[in-house]
């Protein structure tokens, strides 16, 4: 990987806003990732990440599906830096390394949570162009509306943050 592009923050320089969420990335995982450090250098876009994840995590999608779709996502976008920060926050979901790996590669044991995840494969391949067959699988699999629609912002925050972060250091063991 060459360098990475936007210099990370430290705690130590960082802004009051920027130094409270920091804390709260410490507290719900034990560190800060290079990403959001990195993210940090517009504290108003670090905020903005930290509020969506926090609506997010209110979730209607159980922990386990929401890590399923983070590592789904990172296998279709070919993006080393959420393969590997997904396995590790995945392990907090109760996933095990055989469900990582096959997560990873868009597999998953449940068949409920395996439409879910076909649909988010499929609102990444189609640029969330999707019709109204690819949301009726998504919905006869049991899915209402109002889960439907909570994977969409998940399928899109996770696919946009890539750019912000392609070229950052992972910071842990590469998956």
């Amino acid at each position: 990987m060459n360098a990475q592009r936007i210099p990370s923050i430290e705690l130590s320089t960082a802004d009051e806003t920027t130094k409270r969420n920091f804390e709260k990335l410490t507290a719900r995982i034990g560190r800060v990732p290079n990403m959001p450090r990195a993210m940090a250098q517009s504290p108003a876009a670090l905020e903005g990440w930290m509020s969506l994840l926090e609506a997010l995590a209110k979730g209607l999608l159980s922990k386990k599906l929401a890590a399923e779709l983070a590592l789904a996502l990172a296998g279709i976008n070919h993006c080393q830096y959420c393969a590997s920060s997904h396995t590790v926050l995945s392990k907090f979901a109760g996933l095990n390394d055989a469900q990582i790996v096959n997560a990873l590669e868009g597999r998953v044991e449940d068949s409920k949570d395996a439409a879910a995840v076909d649909f988010a494969k499929i609102v990444v391949e189609k640029r969330g162009r999707i019709d109204d067959d690819d949301f009726n699988c998504v919905r006869d699999a049991g899915f209402t509306p109002v889960k439907s629609s909570r994977m969409s912002p998940s399928t899109s925050s996770l696919t946009i943050s890539i750019s912000s972060h392609e070229q950052t250091s992972i910071g842990l063991k590469s998956v």
